[in-house]
């Protein structure tokens, strides 16, 4: 069976690592033969770090969708040059503050101590004007109005809002973790997930686990707390498995 996770909220809390008792427990996956994949937020650059090594050439979803790696090797969806133009415009408009992830570098000015600059793997990555990024691949957006909500809404992108973050998630039109998965050959999954970004993974999995209290658990099979993963992960591997297949 495949297992697919998400990262942060879902296995990892503090932005680094993951804690020692989760691995165990999906090292034990592994060993019994199931597929792990890991699908991230995060754009590959920053996913790689935080997993485990045994796991890094596995297959990855990166970007909400955007980047996909199988066994190191990373293909990108991006906007076209015209919706670029039109994404820039909207944030000198309304002067917002802004990450754009490009192929491997990135442009970011938003505040330094927000969580998701410290997830930047800065030693791999330069951080470079806009305009200089040849291929914009996702876009988030802090602290958006209502009026920039509306007008990106009213371009071809798929917008992922954060909540929790006051920020919104573009990325090309019809990209999401469910594309990046089916990118790489991966239909019939369970998943593992915290946040809105993982809705469309829960609704295609055949069983589904949301991590936290957020709104989308909703969509989930059932809901458990963060302490609860390994634990959770074992319970699904032992008892459920042949259930679902």
């Amino acid at each position: 069976m495949n297992f697919v996770f998400d990262i942060d909220g879902t296995l990892c809390f503090d932005g680094k690592t993951i804690d020692g008792s989760i691995i165990e427990a999906l090292n034990e996956l592994s060993d019994e033969g199931h597929e792990i994949i890991f699908a991230s937020a995060r754009p590959i650059r920053d996913l790689v770090p935080v997993i485990p090594p045994n796991f890094k050439q596995g297959k990855l979803v990166g970007g909400n969708g955007c980047f996909v790696s199988d066994n190191g090797e990373i293909t990108s969806s991006f906007f076209d040059s015209q919706l670029v133009e039109k994404l820039y415009k909207i944030i000198h408009t309304y002067e917002l503050t802004y990450l754009a992830d490009g192929e491997w570098d990135y442009s970011f000015t938003g505040h330094k101590d927000h969580p998701i600059y410290k997830n930047i793997d800065q030693s791999s990555a330069q951080n470079r004007e806009f305009t200089s990024l040849s291929k914009i691949c996702k876009l988030v957006l802090f602290n958006p109005t209502e009026a920039v909500i509306e007008k990106v809404s009213k371009l071809p992108v798929t917008v992922t809002p954060y909540k929790n973050e006051n920020a919104i998630d573009l990325s090309p039109l019809g990209i999401n973790k469910v594309h990046g998965l089916e990118t790489l050959h991966i239909t019939d999954f369970i998943a593992f997930g915290n946040d809105s970004n993982d809705q469309c993974m829960f609704e295609k999995s055949v069983y589904s686990v949301c991590v936290g209290n957020n709104d989308v658990r909703t969509y989930a099979s059932r809901s458990i707390t963060k302490d609860q993963v390994a634990e959770t992960i074992r319970e699904v591997k032992n008892n459920l498995v042949e259930t679902i297949k």
